[in-house]
């Protein structure tokens, strides 16, 4: 079993869902930047996601892309991601997962981002843009140990629903909507994500994208061992002042609601 996988299970054996946290890497302040990722996993995130900027981020909406835009012009750049994570860890045993584009790790050279997870102590990676058909030949063997998360969405077929079921390793991230980060589905398909989860056989299923409250997460988790909350996160540390007191607060909120 996965570290994560294991994770996942035993707090779902305590009767909650998981609350995990995607950040920007290097948003709002660079400088601050683990000091506080660590206030978010102490406001009751159970993980982190930590986004690397890339200029085209084609799954994130305005306000992700905004926040990564923000953090190029900052000047952050892998590097810098892993010696955030590097810190970050010598705090926390909880995981923390590295989300971006497969261009930036394929100008850093896939072996070295590998080595440079393993090395800081990354538990997992999300990379969405790197279809299942193409997971052997982009995860090479230097990944071993580190657990690889695939993505499903309202379009994904069920025969594929099973494939990425059996490559994902961690969980599987069921994005719950058709469309960008932050949008919401009137709907909430939440029809196609009971059925999703029916067919995992591996892996638990964590669902993204347009959860922006504790209602939200509450109606998402009821389908789901855990929620993955990103666009509110940052629209609110977009608009709080240095102490995030607004934030830590709706994470707090969201926790407590699942």
């Amino acid at each position: 079993m996965s570290g994560i996988k294991k994770y996942i299970t035993e707090i779902n054996h305590r009767n909650e869902k998981v609350l995990s946290v995607f950040l920007t890497g290097g948003f709002p302040d660079k400088n601050n930047f683990p000091a506080l990722a660590l206030k978010i996993l102490e406001s009751g995130a159970d993980m982190l996601e930590i986004g690397f900027p890339f200029s085209d981020p084609l799954a994130d909406g305005p306000v992700i892309q905004q926040s990564s835009k923000a953090a190029l012009d900052n000047g952050i750049n892998l590097e810098m991601i892993f010696e955030y994570v590097a810190k970050i860890k010598q705090e926390t045993d909880k995981p923390v997962i590295l989300m971006g584009y497969a261009n930036p790790v394929l100008s850093y050279g896939i072996e070295n981002f590998a080595n440079s997870c393993k090395d800081t102590g990354v538990d997992g990676v999300i990379i969405p843009d790197i279809p299942v058909e193409e997971y052997e030949d982009f995860y090479c063997d230097k990944f071993n140990g580190i657990d690889k998360i695939l993505l499903i969405s309202p379009t994904t077929t069920k025969n594929r629903v099973k494939q990425i079921d059996e490559k994902s390793s961690g969980f599987v991230y069921c994005v719950s909507i058709s469309g960008t980060t932050g949008v919401r589905d009137s709907n909430n398909n939440l029809q196609y994500i009971k059925n999703s989860g029916s067919l995992l056989t591996k892996n638990n299923m964590l669902v993204g994208f347009g959860i922006g409250n504790g209602e939200d997460a509450k109606r998402y988790s009821e389908f789901s061992d855990g929620v993955i909350v990103g666009s509110a996160v940052i629209k609110s540390l977009g608009n709080d002042n240095g102490s995030y007191k607004k934030t830590l607060t709706l994470i707090k909120e969201i926790k407590k609601s699942i």
